[in-house]
């Protein structure tokens, strides 16, 4: 995805569709996957960088560490506003996320991130 990389650690059909795990990765001033929601609970654990995440109308700025929770449902985006290189892990529960990246990745191929 150029700007933005998704890495999936477990997956629906390693964990009976419990939960996902996933890394995400972007470059400096990049912008996230644009405000979105899904049915499953998130959870996301900053890694590396500061990662600044919308959760409903309120933007919050989360460092290395820092876990912040998203309820199905809520609008929620995350970019990168820094000057280096930030990740984070997402836990979904249940699992059912990676089954839509496909047709994300297809979707950002033609809609390439912009700047943050």
């Amino acid at each position: 995805m150029g700007r933005m990389r998704a890495v999936f650690k477990a997956d629906g059909a390693e964990t009976e569709n419990g939960y996902t795990i996933s890394e995400w990765w972007l470059e400096p001033h990049s912008q996230g996957p644009g405000a979105h929601d899904h049915p499953e609970d998130g959870v996301f654990y900053v890694l590396e960088g500061v990662m600044s995440l919308q959760l409903g109308e309120a933007w919050i700025q989360a460092a290395p560490g820092d876990f912040v929770l998203v309820p199905g449902g809520v609008t929620h985006d995350f970019q990168n506003q820094g000057e280096v290189r930030a990740g984070m892990l997402h836990f979904g529960c249940p699992a059912g996320l990676e089954a839509e990246m496909p047709g994300i990745v297809d979707w950002f191929a033609s809609h390439p991130l912009g700047e943050a």
